[in-house]
């Protein structure tokens, strides 16, 4: 479909991104949806009008625009209100779509597992009863009989807002019952006996092409945004000859709308259980700075403890991209920080690097102790013997004695088994 792309710029906007990115990250949003977008303008405002958000001559000025370029989609970039998108659509006569409304669209058409697609659509259907508004003057109220007995009956409004009220609900139970099963499947995950590590970063960074290269996988990795939306795992040998679960995970945005920020939380709530966090950045986005430090509130909203942001490596991706001179001055940086791998996923650069840094990461001080089993602990024995903890067993009256070598992390999965 055409497209035209709008971003408002307030006076006031408070804001860490300049409006021709904010308005290029909308085009790559749009494009996502895999629209054909004709045109893509900054319009400044000094502050939202009522009736149409955009000043009445800008209205007629974009009108003129969308009628010679046979404009069927108009994307606005910020919150529009139903008011208004109801009066620019009349005044238009074209389709118009909100930030909000546009990543909907992108995670409805992206979401795979049986809760993404619940999450997304409870989020339309909240997005949908603010949308609700007096399209027709008459407002008819619906009667079962002459209304002589009892109410005269409710509104279309309202009878919409009852039908997408008691959809919610039934939603929500669904969700219910598909959440405890993941809990479930997390407290299993806890007794795998392999660290998870996860990556996090802002959407378009390259994680699923790291994710990819890491595992020799096929996650879909394509140069759009939330071109992945569900979490996958995959497990990764590492050159110590350890094993360890590596998870891919959905893209990060700023200004997330207030509807997803539910499904989006249930989604990344795996990065909670990470053993290790790495944050993939794009690092030759000309807003790289502003998409780190939107990750990092994120992931303090999510509640990350103090450890995991400690040991969290940063994976500065995509330095095939910059220029030579960058290049040389970030490379510089990235060597005198262990905390900072400079990386190419699509060109290998510096992936050895961090696999060892991974490793690394993983390896711990060890502890040196003696435990004892009784006959029937046949799965922790079978569990200490896949770990190779094992450095002497002596069977007993009762059942065996170990003398182990391992870390606080196995010691701790051991404990939950």
């Amino acid at each position: 479909m055409r497209s035209l792309v709008l971003h408002p710029d307030f006076a006031r906007r408070d804001s860490r991104r300049t409006a021709q990115n904010a308005l290029a990250e909308a085009v790559s949003l749009a494009h996502a949806l895999e629209l054909e977008v004709v045109d893509a303008l900054v319009i400044r405002l000094p502050k939202a009008q009522a009736k149409f958000l955009f000043g009445t001559g800008k209205v007629q000025e974009l009108k003129q625009l969308i009628e010679d370029n046979e404009i069927g989609l108009v994307i606005v970039d910020g919150p529009v209100s139903p008011v208004q998108q109801r009066n620019l659509e009349r005044e238009w006569k074209v389709k118009v779509l909100d930030r909000t409304g546009l990543i909907l669209e992108i995670f409805g058409a992206r979401a795979r597992t049986k809760e993404g697609v619940l999450q997304v659509d409870l989020a339309a259907l909240s997005y949908q009863k603010t949308r609700l508004v007096r399209s027709w003057t008459h407002l008819e109220r619906q009667r079962g009989g002459l209304s002589f007995v009892g109410g005269s009956g409710e509104t279309q409004i309202e009878s919409d807002r009852r039908q997408i009220d008691e959809a919610i609900i039934r939603l929500k139970r669904q969700l219910t019952k598909v959440s405890k099963t993941r809990a479930l499947h997390r407290v299993s995950r806890k007794k795998i006996p392999y660290p998870i590590v996860a990556l996090v970063g802002y959407t378009n960074a390259g994680k699923s092409t790291v994710f990819n290269t890491l595992t020799g996988a096929e996650v879909l990795a394509k140069d759009m945004l939330f071109a992945t939306l569900d979490p996958t795992m995959r497990a990764v040998r590492l050159p110590s000859e350890h094993d360890i679960i590596l998870s891919d995970t959905v893209g990060f945005i700023s200004d997330l709308p207030t509807q997803l920020v539910a499904a989006f939380r249930a989604t990344l709530e795996e990065v909670l259980d990470a053993d290790l966090i790495l944050h993939i950045r794009d690092i030759s986005h000309p807003e790289t700075e502003q998409q780190a430090a939107d990750v990092a509130d994120i992931l303090t909203d999510l509640g990350i403890s103090d450890r995991a942001r400690d040991t969290m490596i940063e994976v500065w991706n995509k330095i095939d991209l910059v220029d030579d001179v960058a290049r040389a001055a970030l490379n510089v940086i990235a060597d005198r920080s262990p905390s900072i791998l400079a990386t190419s996923a699509i060109t290998g650069e510096g992936m050895d690097l961090l696999r060892a840094a991974i490793d690394q990461a993983m390896a711990e001080p060890v502890l040196r102790e003696q435990i004892s089993l009784a006959f029937a602990d046949g799965r922790q024995r079978a569990w200490l013997f896949d770990q190779h903890v094992v450095q002497t067993e002596t069977q007993t009256e009762a059942g065996y004695t170990f003398d182990v070598v391992w870390t606080e992390k196995q010691k701790s999965r051991f404990l939950n088994i």
